[in-house]
């Protein structure tokens, strides 16, 4: 499937308006920037010294506000010894204040957005991508979380600490060599999936519709995610486990939950699998299923977005006595834990953990802020995805200007309400035609091109065949 591309700049003005229509803020005011500055002056006073633990780090190679970085370390000598997760996280609630300048605009901004001509940071850069980020140009303040994983892939918090950490790489997903990685990193890997299936959870991530700025331009693409992405995550996955249960069992926290698929919508899957051509035993369950296909084979990925939207977006709720919160697709208690740069509920859940892994009582002002982030994060959560839509729909219709009366191949991956969408199989484009009852999900039809406009970031087609 070919990448589109532009390579004149011709996104650039529906960005701006993109960043006009959703009110994307743009730089921080004065006050925010200076009271970020003297927070990044902030001298730590309550971190043990860990330099001299191999920490690297491993994100995207372009990334500079870098939340994690780890060590991976083996209790004993034995194949089934204990590995042990040190995983320091930007500890952003050293430098900011509850109730300052740079607290109270991170609470109206609630996440960084990311758009393809830069992005909005939750932080300042002085602080997001200076004195907080884990960078390897020097020692940083971190809180360290200590996660312990049994042989059989099992995470428990073993404990946490404020701690001086320094990274000694900057690791990229698509440049990392295995020698630069700690020796049991493929072996944690392993284990942290192997928990997945015992659990019944689902993980498999399909390619995602995605553009980004290169040397020329912009490029819409559909990117397969890297084995050293799907590792990486594992490191995540585990210590928000590990946090999640540790917060619950204290009686506190803020958790990330989501629902199963009803019946129906199970049912409307099994339709959905067979017009694919996929073959569902009818005895094998939604998450096991899920769990045999490939996200890189376009029918099979397309079926895994179907399996996504029927089960409903994910959500934060706090901890309420009785309830057991509860994440279908991860088949656990969890919470987002491992990205405070980026996202404002992490910072909470850091101090909160912090405090219950050393046997403490939150502190007062996180108690008091749980309560209100899940409506903070509702808004930040939904005004990005309706950014990251709209910014897709711009590309395609940036892209395709001057191709329409075009033809192309497609398969039906979805059934709307009112019409059905189509992935292209020679162009990483997603579109809806109105063909709603001529088609099935799986069916291939070919479709022509009808209208690109960017100014209404509108692409459509018709059905030739």
């Amino acid at each position: 499937m070919r990448s589109l591309r532009d390579t004149t700049h011709a996104l650039d003005a529906g960005l701006a308006d993109i960043r006009r229509e959703f009110a994307v803020p743009g730089a921080f005011s004065p006050e925010v920037l200076a009271a970020a500055s003297d927070a990044a002056r902030r001298a730590p006073a309550e971190h043990v010294d860990r330099t001299d633990w191999p920490f690297v780090t491993l994100d995207p190679s372009t990334s500079t506000d870098l939340d994690q970085a780890f060590t991976i370390t083996a209790t004993g000598a034995t194949a089934g010894a204990d590995l042990v997760l040190h995983y320091a996280i930007a500890d952003v609630g050293w430098f900011v204040t509850d109730g300052d300048p740079v607290d109270q605009e991170a609470w109206r901004r609630g996440t960084t957005l990311y758009l393809p001509d830069g992005k909005a940071s939750l932080y300042p850069a002085v602080l997001a991508e200076g004195a907080a980020s884990l960078l390897p140009d020097g020692p940083r303040p971190a809180v360290v979380f200590h996660v312990r994983v049994d042989a059989s892939g099992v995470a428990t918090l073993d404990g946490a600490e404020r701690a001086i950490v320094r990274s000694r790489a900057k690791l990229g997903y698509d440049s990392v060599r295995a020698e630069q990685l700690p020796d049991v990193f493929d072996e944690f890997s392993r284990r942290v999936e192997a928990a997945d299936d015992a659990r019944g959870a689902g993980r498999v991530e399909p390619p995602e519709q995605v553009v980004e700025r290169d040397g020329s331009g912009y490029r819409l693409s559909l990117r397969p995610r890297l084995p050293s992405e799907d590792q990486n995550a594992s490191l995540s996955l585990a210590a928000n486990l590990a946090v999640g249960q540790a917060l619950f069992r204290a009686g506190t926290g803020l958790f990330r939950v989501m629902d199963e698929p009803d019946e129906r919508a199970v049912r409307r899957l099994r339709h959905t699998a067979a017009a694919f051509g996929l073959s569902w035993p009818p005895a094998q369950s939604l998450v096991d299923f899920v769990r045999t296909l490939d996200g890189n084979d376009p029918t099979q990925a397309a079926f895994m977005l179907a399996e996504r939207r029927a089960g409903g977006g994910a959500r934060y709720v706090t901890f309420t006595p009785g309830v057991t919160p509860w994440h279908a697709a991860l088949a656990g208690t969890y919470s987002h834990a491992t990205a405070p740069l980026r996202r404002l509920a992490d910072r909470y859940t850091v101090q909160a953990a912090l405090a219950v892994a050393n046997g403490h009582a939150v502190p007062e002002h996180v108690a008091a802020a749980l309560p209100r982030l899940p409506d903070v994060m509702a808004k930040a959560d939904s005004e990005g995805n309706r950014i990251d839509r709209a910014v897709i729909d711009l590309a395609e219709a940036v892209m395709l200007q001057g191709s329409e009366g075009s033809t192309h191949a497609a398969v039906v991956i979805d059934d709307d309400d009112d019409a059905a969408r189509i992935q292209l199989r020679d162009l990483a484009v997603v579109a809806r035609v109105k063909i709603k009852g001529q088609v099935r999900p799986g069916d291939e039809v070919r479709v022509r091109l009808v209208t690109a406009d960017p100014v209404r970031r509108l692409v459509a087609f018709e059905r030739v065949a």
